[in-house]
Parts: structure tokens; sequence; C-alpha cells
């Protein structure tokens, strides 16, 4: 069967399998998409969690942090020329002000105005595919970090007392936090946060890539339970290495944070945006 430029591309990004691999996995899915990207991952080409990271769209990432919220806010464009342009720049901080503003959720109609009017100045066609408000109470506080204008996140730390944010320590380990999600990406927060239905089928794809292995169906379960458990310390982020000292988790270095300033320190949420990830 002929195989579909864009999905064989599409698919190659989002796995990073090879191109031969991916057009056979194609050919054997009948061209379904989501059926080849799951047999390639049965097959051990592509990783079984990880998002891509190769970001296809020009845009930017918007954040603003204010009392009590912050704000995270993806605006596409054609060109990185655009990018830069100080009309696209302004366009993106009025839609940040206008979520805070209005406490929006979903783009309106006055977001699309806005949009619209900066299209037909700049010549070229602009898109707002996500927004979303991180909110925080009297006792959390909100880091954020932006690398390139193509990586935004906040994180959210929960405080034994809100004094503590005052704390140089907090502030600095928080930051590094802040840049350990934008070099990482992971997908959760914690185990306990990874969806029932997301675990079981990565459960499900390892089993398929062992049952080729000669070997007794308990020791099979037990590769099955490693495979999961190196997972789950790869796309959760209090279980990754820490970015400033990969012998301690993250969750780790908060709990010595914590003890370090009397009191505790607790990430409790996060957002992370990457130009053209958005689904």
């Amino acid at each position: 069967m002929d195989v579909s430029a864009t999905d064989l591309k599409r698919l190659r990004e989002k796995t990073g399998a090879g191109m031969l691999d991916c057009r056979n996995a194609l050919v054997k899915s009948g061209g379904d998409f989501d059926k080849a990207e799951r047999l390639l991952k049965e097959q051990g080409l592509a990783a079984a969690a990880k998002k891509s990271g190769r970001a296809t769209t020009a845009g930017r990432i918007f954040v603003k942090v204010l009392p009590g919220k912050a704000i995270v806010l993806e605006l596409d464009c054609e060109t990185d020329f655009v990018v830069k342009n100080e009309m696209f720049q302004k366009l993106g901080n009025a839609l940040v002000d206008l979520v805070a503003a209005k406490g929006l959720t979903a783009k309106t109609d006055d977001m699309q105005l806005l949009l619209n009017e900066a299209i037909g100045k700049i010549r070229e066609n602009m898109t707002l595919p996500r927004f979303t408000t991180l909110a925080a109470g009297a006792d959390e506080m909100l880091v954020d970090y932006v690398h390139d204008d193509r990586i935004g996140v906040v994180v959210k730390a929960r405080l034994s007392d809100a004094k503590l944010a005052a704390d140089p320590a907090v502030k600095q380990t928080l930051f590094e936090c802040a840049l350990h999600l934008a070099a990482f990406a992971p997908q959760f927060l914690s185990r306990e946060k990874v969806p029932a239905e997301w675990l079981k089928d990565q459960e499900s794809i390892f089993q398929e890539q062992v049952k080729a292995m000669d070997k007794p169906a308990t020791v099979l379960q037990g590769i099955v339970k490693g495979k999961v458990n190196k997972l789950l310390a790869e796309v959760c982020f209090l279980e990754q290495p820490f970015v400033k000292d990969e012998k301690r988790k993250v969750a780790k270095v908060l709990e010595d944070l914590g003890k370090q300033v009397g009191g505790s320190v607790a990430a409790v949420d996060f957002v992370y945006y990457r130009v053209g990830e958005a689904v």
C-alpha cells in the first residue's frame, strides 16, 4: 500500500525510529498512525513514553507569574522571523493579560480578534493552540522559567510556612527545579499521578517485547516490572535524577531543602509547554 509522506514524517518525528521501520509499521497497520506507533513501541524501535521533543512549528511560549496564579500560553506562527517581531511579542503578552484579567479557560472572540488584527498587519498566519492557568494558594509558590522562548515551565510548590517563599535557598532550589523541568520534560508529577490506563498500556507493550524470550513466566514478569520501574523513573518529575545532582532524585532534593530551611517544600504540580507539541 502507499504510505502517506505526511504520516511517515510525523511518525519519525514522534518516535525517533528509522525511515524504513516507520514505513513498514505504517504498511503493517494499514496506514493507521496510532497502530503503527504502538507497533514500533512493541518492537522496541521507539521510546515507549517520551514525547518526541521535536517541534516543527515556529512560535513562542509566554509565561507570566502573578499573585496566586501563573499563565502559560503558546502562540504559533509560520516563521522564526515573525517570532522576533515586536508586534508578535506584544500580541502574546496581550493575550496572556487577557487570560489573567478574565480568568479565561478557552479561546474567546476577543482573543481571535487580536489574532486577526495581528495577522492582517504582519501578513502571516498565527494560531493560539493552547494556554493554561496554574493557581496557587497562600501557602504555595509558583516559579517559572523560559528557555529560548520555545520551552516554558512553571513549578508549583507547597510550603509548610508561607514565609519560606522569601528564603534564598527555597527560591534557588525551586528555580533549579524549573530548569530541570525544561531540560527533562517529565510527563507526570509522581507515580501516584500516572493514569492507570496509561500505565496498563505501557505494561502491555513491555509484555509484547519480552514474549520471545525463552525464560520462565516469573522471570518475564520480573523483567516487565523492571522496565515499568525504569520508565516511571524517566517520566515522573519527582523520580528523575536532579539536574544539578544526578545522585539525588528531585524528591530527595526537596526533602533535603525542607530540612535545611526548617520546614517542608513539596512540588505539587507543574506545567511544561514546548512550541509545536500541543495536542
